[in-house]
């Protein structure tokens, strides 16, 4: 497996560049840490799926910026098929620099088999877990903006009549469709982009309606499948993963909906055969457990 080249820039973020083909993936280092996952019932919009809070440890990883975009996704898709075809641009609105839609868990899944096999890396969506930490980036408010959002920061529907605005925020616009990634230039305290709104992303976690009993590692909720590799090594469960009919776990929000449903704890359910147009993915390498 190649050695990993970790670059640094300013506010101390490091990452490294995967090279598809001509096209440049940015995978940012989240560092290890620990977060209270879930929203409190005093935090406007929640929902009892995302409770009870409990406090979660996590090891590092590698992140991407963005979600993946048109380009990348056209790049992997035309590389060798492991375990499912993949269209080379499904998404509903255009444009090599906008996240591509219209994927389905299975979809994004193989897309991680054919990264894994072209970097020699195990790629993987997120956990669950993962991803909340990443998008709150140390924060505890509903956004890693803080107690509101604008539609200055990110795609949702700010025209809502009744719910448009957050908290003490104020109503924004509707945009109606995708914007680029990195269209707003408000990236996190770890440097990640396009964390509320503009898309919903898959994560790995098999569907669960509450927190009661989840773990504290960081790693995938699924009492099913124990073996420690079954979603470490996508390629070699490629043919399981792509006949597992459990409902999955979506993060994120989406330009068509209000601000509540792009909050740091707002969960989706979807069926993995799902492609909405508003099913995105962010992907995830994962790196030897810190001691």
């Amino acid at each position: 497996m190649a050695k990993f080249q970790i670059v640094s820039q300013p506010k101390q973020v490091q990452y490294i560049v995967e090279d598809l083909n001509g096209v440049p993936l940015q995978m940012i280092l989240i560092p290890s840490g620990s977060f209270r996952m879930g929203a409190p019932e005093t935090e406007e919009g929640s929902d009892n799926d995302e409770r009870p809070q409990h406090d979660v440890n996590v090891s590092r990883f590698l992140m991407g910026r963005y979600p993946i975009t048109q380009a990348q996704w056209k790049a992997v898709a035309g590389m060798g098929q492991v375990g499912k075809e993949l269209k080379g641009n499904p998404s509903r609105y255009k444009g090599d620099k906008r996240p591509v839609t219209n994927v389905s868990w299975y979809d994004a899944i193989e897309f991680c088999a054919r990264l894994s096999v072209h970097t020699k890396r195990n790629y993987r969506l997120p956990s669950e877990a993962e991803w909340e930490y990443a998008c709150r980036a140390g924060t505890t408010t509903p956004f890693h903006f803080g107690e509101t959002i604008s539609t200055n920061v990110a795609n949702y529907n700010g025209l809502d009549d009744e719910n448009g605005a957050y908290g003490r925020g104020e109503k924004g616009e509707y945009r109606g469709e995708t914007t680029e990634v990195d269209h707003f230039d408000a990236a996190n305290a770890f440097g990640l982009s396009d964390m509320h709104g503009n898309v919903y992303e898959w994560c790995l976690d098999p569907w669960h309606s509450s927190y009661k009993d989840a773990p504290s590692d960081g790693w995938v909720w699924d009492e099913k499948n124990q073996q420690e590799d079954y979603y470490q090594d996508i390629v070699k469960n490629i043919e399981q993963l792509l006949t597992d009919e459990r409902n999955r776990v979506l993060r994120g929000g989406y330009f068509l909906l209000n601000p509540r449903y792009c909050r740091s704890a707002n969960r989706r359910i979807d069926n993995p055969r799902i492609d909405n147009n508003n099913d995105s993915l962010r992907v995830v390498c994962g790196l030897p457990r810190s001691s």
